[in-house]
């Protein structure tokens, strides 16, 4: 790709297609916060922003840590890795993950003082993890936790972290709400890794797809999309929202067939056009939730 410009090359490596991930949680978090009477404006930015820098730092992680491992081959059927293609030397890719990490913490700077030192922990174990998802001497995603880490921190941790900075306190419905968020966030990871499943396993990669094998994973990627639908709901049925959060369930739509191509289809351009539109989907997904609970 000789003539790719280098603001292009560096929105690949940032791999915009995943970013909903980030913003999807602390739109819930923010949603319940302002329920709550509890919104700051200031945090909100700060945990958006936070979020996103991880993401795009991760991200970067792993494009370089792929890359020295040699999991991304010239046979892989996702985008094109910039390390691994040669459009950034190594150390390039490394300095930016490094510098994108840093304007991640300087977020957290921020959300410390106004929110107390917890939020110290919570952030640098999210940076942490992102970095040993493909990095360090035993990184997890090799071992089939990617999709762990991802309901963990992009929906967990999110979630329950964007409230907290805001209320200085928790509430269940918090943990409630992050559920469905995080079993959406997970299942872009799926498709990314159904996709791969033949690389990663001839590269040593045993992700979830791969010790699965397709058919369970495609099953797992239903799963979490669906499941997700119901228990968003579940902040009503057993809590003080009322009915508006199921204003979620208009994003049904686009689920129904995002599964189905999931599931019939194997080829490289398909599930690139399907990972990118699980983001949408859950973006929208938390944007009628996020509604929802601001009416509620």
């Amino acid at each position: 790709m000789p003539q790719t410009s280098p603001v292009r090359i560096w929105v690949m490596a940032a791999r915009l297609r995943t970013l909903p991930a980030a913003v999807a949680p602390v739109l819930v978090g923010t949603a319940l916060a302002i329920w709550d009477d509890e919104f700051r404006a200031g945090a909100f930015v700060a945990a958006l922003l936070g979020a996103l820098f991880i993401q795009v730092g991760t991200n970067l992680s792993n494009d370089y840590s792929d890359a020295r491992r040699g999991a991304d081959t010239e046979d892989r059927l996702g985008p094109v890795r910039v390390t691994a293609g040669g459009l950034v030397p190594p150390q390039r890719v490394l300095l930016a993950t490094y510098l994108t990490f840093g304007l991640a913490v300087l977020c957290g700077v921020y959300l410390v003082a106004v929110a107390g030192p917890v939020v110290l922990a919570i952030g640098a174990a999210s940076i942490l993890a992102g970095v040993l998802y493909t990095g360090g001497p035993r990184p997890y995603g090799y071992e089939g936790l990617g999709e762990v880490f991802v309901f963990s921190f992009f929906g967990v941790v999110a979630v329950c972290g964007t409230y907290f900075v805001q209320a200085e306190e928790l509430r269940w419905e918090a943990f409630a709400l992050s559920v469905p968020v995080g079993l959406l966030a997970s299942a872009i990871l799926v498709v990314n890794n159904v996709r791969d499943a033949d690389t990663d396993k001839r590269a040593g990669k045993r992700t979830l797809a791969v010790r699965l094998g397709r058919d369970r994973a495609r099953g797992l990627f239903a799963a979490m999309v669906y499941l997700a639908f119901p228990l968003a709901l579940v902040p009503w049925v057993l809590g003080p929202l009322d009915p508006t959060v199921a204003l979620c369930w208009l994003a049904v739509p686009l689920a129904a067939p995002l599964v189905r191509t999931v599931r019939n289809h194997a080829d490289g351009p398909t599930l690139n056009a399907a990972l990118a539109r699980t983001g949408a989907l859950q973006l929208a997904f938390c944007v009628l939730l996020s509604a929802g609970i601001v009416l509620s």
